[in-house]
């Protein structure tokens, strides 16, 4: 069974959901936002007025020790994982993750659950499903293809 990471946005309300799903299948999977043992990291856990930050604080922010203990545990587990679940929508982390994750060789699919406007970029990943079954037969292809290695 493989290993997931699921890209997505703490606004995607479908996120536990697919997390949920893809456990239910037998998979391994990463969710940023209970990751095992710590708490999804989330801006307001430096600053409460994150929203109105200069580029010179949020530079800052960025080398906060929970913003730095947030990065690794997302970060290890995009080098942990074999594929990305690209959930849509989502935002800019979420798309940087799955682009790292195709960078280094690992399986990105986009998972939009309604219709969105198309992204020509998307041809950079693996394929784009829009239902629980095309996730399956994409996922049961992929354990096919890593167990004949």
């Amino acid at each position: 069974m493989a290993k997931i990471y699921v890209a997505s946005s703490w606004r995607n309300q479908h996120q536990p959901q697919v997390v949920s799903f893809l456990r239910e299948q037998g998979h391994e999977v990463y969710d940023f936002r209970h990751p095992a043992g710590k708490t999804g990291f989330q801006w307001s856990q430096i600053d409460e007025d994150w929203r109105n930050w200069s580029t010179d604080q949020y530079r800052a922010a960025l080398e906060h020790p929970i913003a730095q203990a947030g990065f690794k545990s997302d970060f290890d587990a995009m080098q942990w994982a074999d594929v990305c679940v690209l959930v849509l929508p989502c935002g800019r982390s979420a798309h940087s993750e799955a682009g790292w994750m195709k960078g280094a060789g690992k399986k990105v699919i986009v998972y939009q659950i309604w219709e969105e406007e198309p992204e020509l970029m998307y041809k950079l990943f693996d394929g784009v499903c829009s239902m629980g079954v095309g996730l399956q037969m994409f996922l049961a292809e992929f354990d096919k293809e890593k167990n004949n290695v």
